[in-house]
């Protein structure tokens, strides 16, 4: 089965039923601004298992007429990438670490993607030259300390082509640790070979961090694949966007970070959903997000607690925004802070 790009694609694999030629349409003008992609692996997950894990899986990747609204606080750039970016496909945000996109091309476009306006647009990976100025810019700025590859999907790249862009970063002596950003290993796990691996086995530290948004995700040939990864020895780091009717809810919360453990995945980040353009039917309040965090408190292993954070609008950087659990004594005689137990009892606490 190819990889389905088009809506008259998803209506002839019956993944649009019910819909109206008017509703149709209305899709039609989605996919012309935001891209489309759907993996085979993606599309029998979407016709097959729980009608739970069916239905988050088609919102995260079907288009839906909604997009077509645009709020007056949403942003072509939330994140404010094009502010921080030094040469094409490097942005330079944080002293320490600078973000790698050496392709903006993924195998799956994600509905509520804060790059939405930029992926699928341009699916070619950057140039010989492109790159070399990216690297040069790195070893002329001895700060940079880790190099974040995302994009795009960076494991869309072949292996060989990895494989050289991982052999340059080795040789920078002050970049000690290399990230990938990939929803590869769950949408499209089949590209995850012993080669892949190869090439991303250097002499530094490298990370991999899966985005996975509901627990039908990890489906047997993610787990596969993301086993590939630790028993080679490169440790996996979980993402997750909170999005309304996919995971806004304390159990489904909770069952995706134990799935992400179980597979050896340590939770990292739960993002606050961004500000992207046609996005506004997937973000839930703050207040909803401090609530799920407070939920899973105590009652989850502490391996299952990712930190909740807030990219600040304009490039401004990420913030914790999880709930706090001290504050200024009150009730308390002569202890100088009240603190709250994952029971929502609170005690008196004197440093």
């Amino acid at each position: 089965m190819p990889s389905i790009r088009k809506i008259s694609q998803l209506v002839a694999a019956e993944l649009m039923e019910d819909q109206s030629s008017q509703e149709i349409e209305k899709m039609e003008q989605v996919v012309e601004k935001f891209s489309l992609s759907l993996t085979p692996q993606i599309v029998e997950l979407m016709q097959s298992g729980s009608e739970q894990d069916k239905e988050a899986i088609r919102r995260q990747f079907l288009p839906s007429a909604e997009e077509l609204s645009v709020t007056p606080s949403e942003l072509k750039d939330p994140t404010g990438d094009d502010v921080y970016t030094k040469v094409k496909g490097l942005v330079h945000r944080y002293p320490d670490r600078c973000l790698l996109m050496p392709i903006m091309s993924c195998p799956v476009y994600c509905r509520f993607c804060y790059r939405r306006e930029k992926v699928g647009s341009d699916s070619k990976a950057l140039s010989k030259v492109e790159l070399d100025n990216a690297f040069s810019y790195i070893r002329e700025h001895k700060e940079i300390w880790e190099v974040i590859i995302t994009g795009g999907d960076p494991l869309v790249l072949k292996p060989k082509k990895l494989a050289e862009i991982f052999s340059e970063l080795e040789a920078i002596e002050h970049v000690a640790v290399v990230r990938i950003h990939t929803r590869v290993p769950v949408v499209d796990s089949v590209r995850i070979t012993e080669e892949m691996i190869q090439a991303l086995k250097i002499n530094k530290a490298v990370y991999v961090g899966i985005s996975l948004m509901h627990p039908g995700d990890m489906t047997e040939m993610a787990r596969v694949a993301c086993a590939r990864f630790v028993d080679a020895g490169i440790p996996l780091l979980g993402q997750t966007v909170l999005l309304k009717g996919i995971n806004d809810t304390p159990e489904v919360m909770g069952e995706l970070m134990r799935t992400m453990v179980k597979n050896r995945i340590k939770p990292y980040y739960l993002h606050h959903a961004e500000l992207a353009e046609g996005t506004a039917h997937f973000r839930t309040s703050i207040h909803t997000g401090q609530q799920i965090m407070k939920a899973l408190r105590g009652h989850y292993s502490g391996l299952c607690q990712p930190t909740y954070v807030l990219d600040i609008p304009g490039g401004f950087g990420k913030s914790p925004i999880g709930p706090s659990y001290l504050s200024a004594a009150s009730e308390c005689a002569q202890e100088n802070f009240t603190v709250e137990d994952y029971q929502g009892k609170f005690h008196c606490y004197e440093p």
